[in-house]
């Protein structure tokens, strides 16, 4: 019987994932409040861009006059809808006025929840692996392990940042009226707002969100698809956009996507996996150093994950960068500090407290779960909620979050494939782990090094809960001593690499124009 030891057994029950992905609307999160920004950001067509090179770079032709025909049938079409609402189609509506963003960025964490599973064993003990181009052969692509899952964050979120600030550089230009502004028969189902309505911004975050998740989890089309057509129709029953409107803003932002999956197909991730001459070098390099290499503990024996995942190109910096900021080599396996610091692992090992097991589990982030970045992403989400942003500043937000996420796992892949450490319960088999085996060498340690990166940019985009962030990085980072997952010098080392990577995005938002 194979042992699933993989990086960690913690389990969320997802409801409605058995064959499909579709939820009842009953089964939704609905306690978030109606977004009802405390400013518009009508100038955000100005502000810095990631790939695009200035807003414009696709045109957007202006809209029809609102008192042609068909603008006037547009009008028409969200007055029959207002006249039949059903309690399920408001619901959608109270749903999806949450924020474009927010509701987006909770699908890509149940995707990837769903996808988060590691392939079982074939017959002859060799592991199959998921194939981009034959997606729905077993195992179904993605495997959305860590650093998978914060690359498809950072695509999506950084894609929809890009696409919004074209939208507003177009809406100030058109500067054309929402339609419960235009005809008083049309009740405004959303909070009203003086952001011109060409394009829509919902229109926008679904035709680049769309495109990415294609591109990302493409055995999900369906449901994805469900879930935009969803979207555009709430945005007409609400009388916040005619149809029109969403069109133009899902061109542009399918445009806008473009760029962003163009960039996906070259940054090396495809590669990442390596192969079996690449895996025994590793082990062989570190053997020649005089050092213990790392080894898989899985029955049978299961090739790394990803190793060279810290090839994957960064978003926030440059290779030379990542070289500079790479954590210095750990204690050798053979010196007084590394026994000192495996005797610590072994003290916890043999005495977990009911405070160090809570906190073991709340951070474990394992198979079946968004992993540690979607869990970052759902804090800054829950907080983001009471800061009253516009739905180009939660994109920028998130772009923020998800690209310094993103570059974390890089950098920390990076660490984990140079030295090639082996794991605590290798080195002494007295310790036995609290949650799960990670199927990848110990040093530095992810969960510290996704922590440093999203405490430290979340505390520049809320300054007033900056103590509380690194605090709770702190704690991320102890659960993985307390598990008896990873050495102390692996949490440090793990923080401080992730502290410097948040910095780079932090010099990007100081340098965007978002806060000026």
């Amino acid at each position: 019987m194979k042992k699933q030891f993989f990086y960690t057994a913690t389990l969320i029950v997802l409801i409605g994932w058995g064959t499909g992905c579709s939820k009842t609307i009953d089964e939704k999160n609905l306690s978030y409040p109606e977004l009802n920004p405390s400013k518009t950001d009508l100038n955000a067509g100005a502000w810095k861009t990631i790939l695009l090179t200035n807003p414009d770079e696709f045109a957007v032709a202006a809209p029809a006059a609102t008192n042609t025909p068909g603008y006037i049938a547009e009008l028409n079409e969200i007055k029959s809808w207002q006249n039949k609402l059903t309690g399920e189609q408001k619901e959608i509506i109270r749903y999806w006025s949450a924020g474009a963003i927010l509701r987006w960025n909770e699908i890509l964490r149940e995707l990837v929840a769903k996808h988060n599973l590691p392939p079982y064993q074939n017959a002859d003990n060799t592991y199959p692996a998921p194939n981009a181009n034959n997606p729905f052969a077993y195992p179904q692509f993605p495997f959305a392990n860590p650093p998978y899952a914060s690359r498809a964050y950072a695509y999506v979120s950084a894609a929809q940042y890009d696409a919004l600030v074209a939208a507003h550089h177009f809406k100030k230009l058109y500067n054309r009226n929402a339609p419960y502004k235009l005809d008083s028969v049309i009740k405004a189902m959303v909070p009203a707002s003086d952001l011109p309505s060409y394009p829509s911004e919902d229109g926008v975050v679904i035709g680049v969100t769309v495109e990415l998740l294609k591109l990302l989890f493409p055995t999900d089309l369906a449901f994805i698809q469900e879930k935009a057509n969803e979207h555009k129709l709430y945005r007409i029953m609400a009388g916040a956009n005619v149809r029109s409107e969403i069109e133009a803003g899902e061109s542009l932002g399918k445009l806008v996507a473009g760029k962003f999956t163009a960039r996906a197909r070259a940054d090396r991730a495809g590669t990442a996996g390596g192969n079996a001459a690449l895996w025994a070098q590793l082990e062989q390099q570190t053997i020649a150093t005089g050092e213990t290499p790392w080894i898989s503990y899985e029955s049978p024996k299961r090739p790394p994950m990803l190793p060279l995942f810290g090839k994957v190109r960064t978003f926030l910096f440059d290779s030379a960068t990542l070289v500079s900021i790479r954590p210095p080599a750990p204690p050798s396996t053979k010196s007084p500090e590394f026994k000192k610091e495996l005797e610590e692992v072994l003290y916890y090992s043999k005495n977990p407290t009911r405070e160090r097991m809570r906190i073991v589990h709340f951070w474990a982030d394992g198979v079946n779960t968004a992993t540690p970045s979607g869990h970052w992403n759902a804090i800054a989400a829950d907080d983001f909620v009471k800061q009253g942003y516009s739905e180009v500043r939660w994109a920028r937000n998130m772009a923020l979050l998800n690209m310094a996420l993103m570059d974390a796992a890089i950098a920390c892949w990076d660490t984990k494939f140079l030295y090639f450490n082996p794991r605590p319960s290798q080195v002494d088999p007295n310790i036995k782990t609290l949650t799960g085996l990670p199927n990848f060498p110990s040093y530095t340690s992810g969960h510290s090094t996704f922590s440093g990166a999203a405490a430290t940019v979340l505390g520049q985009i809320i300054p007033a809960k900056a103590s509380e962030y690194k605090a709770m990085a702190s704690e991320a980072s102890l659960s993985r001593i307390y598990g008896a997952i990873h050495y102390r010098s692996d949490c440090v080392e793990g923080l401080k690499c992730g502290e410097r990577v948040g910095g780079f995005a932090v010099n990007r938002a100081k340098a965007d124009g978002a806060d000026q």
